[in-house]
């Protein structure tokens, strides 16, 4: 093994690393960029930056305003902001004539890594290794691998960890989640690399409610010629009661303002969970355009008497799933009835989410973690994990707090909200001022008793009877 680097700059401490770059890593580098005596330094093991590669299909888009950029909810007069990158490629006219609000995920991504590629802290084919509580530095030590093979010790004052999530894919599947199977179970994640075996298919089964699985179901319907005989057989299962819309209210969207997290986090444990579970349209739910266009799919597929050759199912789950000559057999159960049926396909595509796991570079300091009764990090209001008193440093976390601050977790709209939150506690000053309140709804009792009036109403004279 090849020792790390030991560099004169590797002494002097960063005051922000950053692990991983994703869209919430690469918004807290914006948003620090330029920030007058403040280093920092993020480091992801990928070649380059890149978005959910496996689902970004042309016709799909962003499920949040273009606003919701890596800067712009907290300063918009960045360089970093979506219009700016516009202005850049010669691009703003036609965005404006466009009309969008929501934008193509593939333009999202090219954004993303129009900015990675100019910030001078970003660091790619960067692999961190290990995470270590240095005392005699009083600083993290973060230890990072190259490409070449090259490892590098840097000392950090604090720690962000922007990590992602890892696909979850139900239990019955996993034993099926091998090479022997590649390209026929899959997570939706993978699902670009393998569509056009996919679409070659006899028949293949879409797993979860969300909006990946109704991209995915929409995109193999679509491969269906006009008839409705080539392509596959497309089914969706989904646990859900419904294949129901996203929630996208003017007031529903308040659950994605500080206003809403603040409240959240003022709650029990219980009913968090109780309430995260509940609330699952404002976060697993598939825009209306969406489901409208799968509808509209099958329906051209019975004019003239036809049939789709589809078939949606929901309140449905997997219970069971082996290989079955060259495809599968899925035993599922009707959850309203509580009955089972077999369903016989030859693919089977799991759009089932994402969960935050914890990463193995952590393992080294892992006694040093605070960690809540189901091995969660256990969070603040400035996005701090709780460490053992011996850590003076501070550890950071973005996208694994569903679980304390509420559904926006995982959500763009915050994105650059957590952030600045961030980035105002790792310098100790504010660096970016955040307004205070930002939703009409109350959530919760009023904190101030409503106004009491000064004196009595004077009292209301009893009508005049009227002569007969």
């Amino acid at each position: 093994m090849t020792a790390p680097s030991t560099s004169p700059d590797h002494h002097t401490p960063y005051d922000l690393v950053g692990v991983g770059i994703g869209p919430f890593n690469l918004s807290l580098a914006a948003l620090a960029d330029g920030a007058p005596g403040f280093r920092s330094l993020f480091l992801d093991a990928k070649p380059a930056f890149s978005w959910h590669p496996g689902l970004l299909m042309e016709g799909t888009t962003l499920q949040v305003p273009f606003l919701a950029d890596l800067v712009t909810m907290a300063d918009p007069t960045s360089p970093w902001s979506y219009l700016n990158y516009l202005r850049a490629h010669d691009r703003m006219f036609k965005f404006f004539f466009s009309e969008r609000f929501h934008i193509p995920r593939r333009e999202y991504d090219h954004y993303c890594r129009w900015v990675a590629e100019r910030l001078p802290s970003c660091r790619f084919d960067a692999a961190v290794k290990a995470l270590e509580w240095d005392e005699t530095a009083d600083a993290f030590a973060v230890t990072y691998r190259s490409a070449s093979g090259a490892q590098t010790r840097v000392l950090a004052r604090q720690v962000v960890l922007g990590v992602g999530t890892d696909p979850v894919v139900p239990e019955p599947l996993r034993p099926l989640l091998t090479d022997a199977h590649a390209g026929r179970v899959l997570h939706s994640a993978d699902y670009r690399t393998h569509r056009a075996r996919l679409a070659a298919a006899d028949d293949v089964t879409v797993i979860g409610a969300g909006q990946s699985g109704a991209e995915v179901a929409l995109d193999l319907l679509r491969h269906q010629d006009g008839e409705g005989n080539g392509g596959p057989y497309v089914r969706w299962l989904a646990r859900t009661t419904a294949f129901a819309p996203m929630e996208y209210s003017k007031i529903g969207l308040e659950h994605f303002t500080p206003d809403y997290i603040r409240y959240f986090r003022g709650l029990p444990e219980a009913t968090r969970e109780r309430l995260t579970a509940e609330q699952w349209q404002l976060y697993k739910g598939v825009s209306e355009e969406t489901l409208g266009e799968i509808y509209d799919e099958m329906y051209e597929r019975t004019i003239g008497g036809g049939e789709p050759r589809a078939a949606l199912h929901p309140a449905v789950e997997v219970v069971a799933a082996e290989a079955d000559g060259d495809g599968y057999r899925l035993t599922c159960r009707s959850r309203q009835q509580d009955e089972l049926f077999e369903i016989r396909t030859s693919a089977v595509v799991s759009a089932t989410g994402y969960a935050a796991s914890r990463p193995a570079f952590l393992e080294s300091m892992a006694d040093l973690v605070d960690w809540d009764d189901r091995g969660r990090y256990q969070v603040d209001g400035d996005y701090r994990v709780a460490l053992d008193p011996r850590v003076s440093g501070t550890l950071y976390v973005q996208n694994a707090e569903m679980h304390t601050h509420g559904v926006g977790a995982p959500d763009l709209t915050l994105g650059a909200w957590r952030a600045a939150t961030i980035l105002n506690a790792a310098a100790g000053r504010t660096l970016l001022p955040l307004a205070p309140r930002q939703a009409y709804t109350t959530f919760g009792a009023p904190q101030e008793p409503a106004p009491v009036p000064a004196q009595a109403p004077a009292a209301v004279p009893a009508p005049a009877e009227i002569p007969r």
